[in-house]
């Protein structure tokens, strides 16, 4: 590995630049695999679950307000579990609230576009952090990333009106809020911009990692308070990751991606009991990144568990603007995600800890012990049809919750994006989020 320090969008900043050709292979540090527990109820090794519940469907087409569900993420009630929330962004259609039936309680739109000429927001993804200090005041904050702006934007919870069942989020964004990865405004508009996002409570105060689009980066901030009371941020420090990687066969292979992009982070979560970040590259698989220290620098990533293209040569189609395979599966090839690999959320039982990773090429999830030598698959599962809601398809961000929320989630809460809700139609595009028992996810 070699560190280097640059000059990264007007700020110093630690890059890891990780050369494919180390010593060190990437899979070096990637556990064995347990392999899978019987399965209950499915065809292909995996576990059949369903949802209770699930969110409105949303529309991306002018009529829905070009909503597109993404990312959701859960608050916990303190002191009224039952009367917790789920949050989800919608991308152009802003972020939504909802109570635990699935039924919106506040939806708040995007910031409109600068100029006539210029990119509107556009809400990524989303993560809470509680009982934060920020500016001497402790609070519960829901930070997302916007897009289209290149924004971070941060919204503080209100137990009251969650407990009500009315307003829960109140915007407290600096008005003076730098843009994330871009120079400036014009930058802005090639949409390299925040992208993916996790919030780490450290000491009681919120750092935030963040993706840049079509990039390989991901930066580290700070939330800070201004002289008004509002929210902006700080950079700590920004990571590179690989775009190439050397195989075990001494050959060199790169993801194909679209022109001119390179292979993307999005999903992204915190370990809050050791500040440790992992992170789904999309066409690679799952990092794992150490905050070390009292300054929570990036140590040493290390790539613990691989998609199933890993290594797989493809080409850029024009006229399908896909990506097509030219030959067979690597020899390093994962076993237990399809590409893309996205939403990762960790669950907390005890001492253990589980982490679930959205595997979106074949519409299924897979749950990983994490242990200090790394990941050790325990099972893979599905969301299928049931009684209340569909199944779930092309799956993005993903949460979850061990606490007991009510009778209707008594042993916790996952929380899905569906990218294929029905019933739709043949000329709109119907995405929402779906509420399984955590009870029911092996």
């Amino acid at each position: 590995m070699r560190i280097a320090t640059a000059l990264v969008t007007g700020f110093a900043a630690t890059a890891l630049v990780i050369s494919p050709s180390a010593a060190t292979p990437f899979d070096a540090a990637a556990p064995a695999s347990s392999g899978s527990p019987a399965a209950k109820g499915s065809a292909n090794g995996l576990t059949d679950v369903q949802a209770v519940a699930e969110t409105a469907a949303n529309w991306d087409d002018e009529a829905g307000g070009d909503a597109n569900a993404d990312d959701p993420a859960i608050w916990v009630h303190p002191t009224r579990p039952s009367a917790s929330v789920v949050l989800g962004t919608l991308k152009n259609g802003g972020l939504t609230a909802v109570d635990l039936s699935g039924k919106e309680l506040q939806h708040i739109a995007t910031p409109p576009a600068p100029t006539p000429d210029t990119e509107a927001g556009r809400f990524n993804n989303v993560d809470l952090v509680t009982d934060v200090s920020v500016g001497g005041r402790r609070r519960d904050l829901a930070v997302v990333t916007d897009r289209g702006l290149d924004k971070l934007r941060v919204y503080s919870v209100d137990q009251r009106g969650a407990a009500a069942g009315h307003k829960v989020l109140t915007d407290v964004t600096s008005p003076n809020a730098p843009l994330v990865f871009s120079k400036n405004s014009a930058e802005v508009q090639d949409q390299r911009t925040a992208y993916g996002l996790a919030v780490l409570r450290a000491g009681g105060q919120p750092i935030v990692a963040v993706t840049r689009r079509s990039e390989t980066r991901i930066g580290l901030f700070r939330l800070v308070a201004d002289r008004a009371g509002t929210i902006s941020y700080r950079p700590i420090e920004q990571l590179d990751f690989p775009a190439s990687f050397k195989l075990s066969n001494g050959t060199t292979w790169a993801p194909c991606e679209d022109p001119g992009d390179r292979p993307q982070v999005e999903g992204m979560v915190f370990d809050q009991t050791t500040s440790t970040l992992y992170a789904a590259q999309e066409d690679i698989g799952i990092w794992r990144i150490p905050l070390t220290g009292h300054s929570l620098k990036a140590g040493k990533p290390s790539l613990l568990e691989k998609v199933r293209e890993f290594g797989q040569p493809a080409a850029y189609d024009e006229e399908t603007e896909e990506c097509a395979p030219t030959g067979p599966a690597g020899p390093d090839a994962g076993k237990h995600l399809s590409a893309d690999a996205e939403g990762l959320t960790i669950a907390y039982r005890g001492g253990a800890k589980t982490l679930y990773a959205s595997s979106q090429g074949d519409s299924t999830f897979a749950a990983y012990r994490i242990t200090s030598k790394g990941l050790e698959y325990r099972a893979g599962f599905q969301v299928v049809d049931g009684t209340a809601a569909d199944g779930v398809q092309h799956s993005d961000g993903a949460a979850v919750t061990t606490q007991p929320l009510g009778p209707r989630f008594p042993h916790g809460l996952l929380a899905v994006h569906d990218g294929g809700n029905t019933p739709g139609d043949d000329d709109r595009e119907g995405t929402n989020y779906k509420l399984v028992r955590l009870e029911d996810v092996p």
